[in-house]
């Protein structure tokens, strides 16, 4: 169903090591997901740092966050994609990924999170960062975009976070950060990883 997109995502990982893919998933599929985000449902402050010692900084980040499971067909059904991208990249990449984490995450008016990198150091554990956006009429003014760099600290890319656009990129390799957002905003960010799941 998803091998074609695989192979762009693939592809871009290996020329690129990031990839960006507008309209990715089906629209139905992505509104069903900006449902079932369920602002009522407890969102949590976001740490920071491995999770031996998360610790909340609302200097660095201050979104909320809730972690993913198959409480709905909509979660289900994205969680069988990305399932499907890890078997796909194991396949043909050889990353011996080993497991899939995602959480969708709140940034209210005046959110943000400062420039960091996925992938902890000293720890192999995150090895491809994934990004999906749910914002349906996001517009340039709204604000909130990620922005990628290279890891001399240029800027590659700025990505506005419309309803349906996927991000993927090498976790330990692209720091990253979200500019202040003047409009409620919802995205799924998730990393596969070769570690062992707690």
């Amino acid at each position: 169903m998803y091998e074609s997109l695989y192979e762009t995502i693939a592809d871009g990982l290996v020329v690129h090591g990031f990839v960006c893919i507008e309209d990715a998933l089906d629209v139905s599929l992505t509104q069903s997901l900006l449902h079932s985000t369920n602002e009522s449902a407890l969102y949590k402050n976001a740490g920071i740092s491995s999770s031996k010692n998360v610790h909340i900084d609302k200097k660095k980040r201050s979104d909320k966050i809730r972690w993913i499971d198959e409480d709905s067909a909509a979660q289900s059904q994205y969680l069988a994609f990305t399932h499907g991208l890890q078997e796909y990249l194991n396949r043909t990449l050889y990353l011996g990924l080993q497991y899939y984490e995602a959480h969708f995450a709140l940034y209210e008016q005046g959110d943000f999170y400062e420039k960091h990198l996925d992938a902890f150091k000293g720890s192999k554990n995150r090895v491809v960062t994934t990004v999906f956006y749910l914002n349906e009429e996001w517009s340039q003014e709204d604000g909130g975009e990620l922005v990628v760099f290279d890891s001399d600290g240029k800027e590659l890319k700025r990505v506005l976070p419309n309803a349906g656009t996927l991000v993927i990129f090498l976790s330990d390799k692209f720091p990253h950060e979200v500019l202040p957002t003047k409009a409620k905003r919802h995205s799924i960010a998730g990393w596969f990883r070769v570690d062992d799941a707690a």
